[in-house]
């Protein structure tokens, strides 16, 4: 039996690099597929997006999406696809015995609702705009609170091309074809969030399974499950606290492994059998930047309550790793709280917390290039940074954007604005960027 389970996976992993090799080629100009990009780092190969833009430059179309979520978009092929949490004028009664809605720190106000919302996932046609389909899948009164800058669609979609899967976390999951047929859907409950600040990790998806991370105020697991079913492949019960981290799937040594960051612990499982490979002191309270690896070298980092920041190789890597030879380097300061940092041409680019204040280090042995570089104007960062070509892109909550000289120097190359508000994370696909506001969907892109 084990025998032929190590042979069905040496075939996943054959099939799995053989299609990321493939992406490496023009291919890539096609796919953006999950969160993060094609490497989950925010590198965009083969991309070549406007460098300037506004709302009347390089704006190739526009179109509002009703509702409200800050779920990125994924791209395969001509098709974008979509979440949002759209509200009806439908009013459910709370329950008497609800308790008062907490405040959430410093005072920043929890948003709650009594009104029933459509969980939708939009597909769109990435050349001009126009919808494809949409499908409702779940209406319903969202039990949970978000933060004030949250929504109830921040979960992003993943697809291999076949299939869509959209998360909406205590909605649940669903599996569709790319013609809109719903195949499966999974529920998995309902998430307790520290201090009701929303939900937000996405699900991987990798050979021939989805995974899931199910980090909360509750019991918290970590699942596998068959992407042409939804079952159960393995689930492990997790001694951690709320995490937002989306877990990372990387190989090693010919040997694939789901890693996760978390308060607690970062942690590495078997991707096969779900086994604790690895693990090693976490991060800070609130860990949300999601792992980047690149060249056997895995960088985890958060920034709430602290900094913290590890370089982890993973050819090291086992047992407990604390104080071992498998962190290459370490760093605690001016770390990123919400967006994901970028890794990028062995560059690795952070903020500090949610602020506009850059940082550059080398990625492998972490020199600094530079830090607290500050973005004038930008104000808060929500989205995760991406890389393109010798580009870095940073977009502010406010729509002001600066995109940023690739390299150990840096350069401003250009500062654009929309009028809009964002904190979903841009995607790239050859000429094209996306940038999913609060109100419109834009694709960018270069007017000859």
């Amino acid at each position: 039996m084990m025998k032929k389970t190590a042979v069905l996976m040496g075939i996943i992993l054959v099939f799995s690099n053989l299609f990321f090799a493939a992406e490496k080629s023009s291919d890539y100009e096609k796919y953006w597929h999950q969160w993060r990009g094609p490497f989950m780092t925010g590198e965009s190969p083969g991309g070549d997006p406007p460098l300037e833009w506004s709302e009347t430059k390089n704006i190739k179309w526009k179109i509002a999406i009703p509702g409200t979520g800050h779920a990125s978009p994924v791209i395969w092929g001509d098709q974008i696809f979509i979440l949002t949490a759209v509200e009806t004028d439908k009013v459910a009664k709370p329950a008497e015995e609800s308790e008062p809605a907490p405040q959430a720190h410093r005072g920043m106000p929890i948003n709650r609702t009594t009104k029933i919302h459509r969980f939708v996932i939009f597909a769109i046609n990435r050349h001009d705009g126009k919808i494809l389909w949409e499908r409702t899948v779940k209406e319903e009164v969202p039990q949970e609170g978000i933060h004030e800058m949250g929504s109830w669609a921040s979960h992003s979609p993943v697809t291999d091309g076949e299939h869509i899967y959209a998360y909406f976390g205590s909605r649940g999951l669903f599996c569709f074809d790319m013609l809109g047929n719903l195949k499966w859907d999974r529920d998995f409950g309902q998430l307790n969030k520290r201090m009701n600040f929303g939900e937000g990790s996405s699900p991987a998806l990798y050979g021939d399974r989805i995974i899931v991370n199910w980090d909360h105020e509750g019991q918290s697991f970590i699942i596998a499950l068959d992407k042409k079913t939804g079952k159960n492949i393995w689930k492990v019960d997790r001694d951690e606290r709320t995490s937002w981290a989306t877990p990372l799937v990387v190989e090693n040594n010919g040997k694939l492994q789901v890693v996760t960051s978390a308060t607690k612990l970062v942690r590495s499982y078997d991707f096969t059998t779900g086994e604790l490979i690895w693990e090693c002191s976490g991060m800070t309270l609130n860990a949300i930047p999601s792992p980047m690896a690149a060249d056997g070298i895995l960088h985890v980092m958060s920034g709430f309550r602290g900094n913290a920041l590890l370089a982890i190789d993973l050819s090291k890597a086992k047992g407990n790793i604390v104080d071992s030879d498998a962190i290459v380097w370490k760093h605690d300061k001016d770390t990123s709280y919400a967006p994901s940092g970028l890794l990028f041409d062995n560059k690795l680019y952070f903020l500090k917390s949610n602020n506009g204040i850059l940082s550059c280090f080398e990625a492998k042995n972490g020199k600094e290039y530079y830090s607290r570089q500050r973005l004038e104007g930008i104000g808060n960062v929500f989205a995760s940074l991406v890389g393109v070509k010798d580009r870095v892109y940073v977009v502010g909550q406010k729509g002001t954007m600066y995109v940023i000289k690739h390299g150990p120097v840096f350069e401003v190359l250009a500062k654009n604005k929309l009028d809009d508000n964002f904190s979903a994370s841009p995607a790239i696909v050859g000429s094209m960027l996306y940038l999913r506001g609060y109100k419109n969907l834009y694709c960018i892109e270069e007017k000859n």
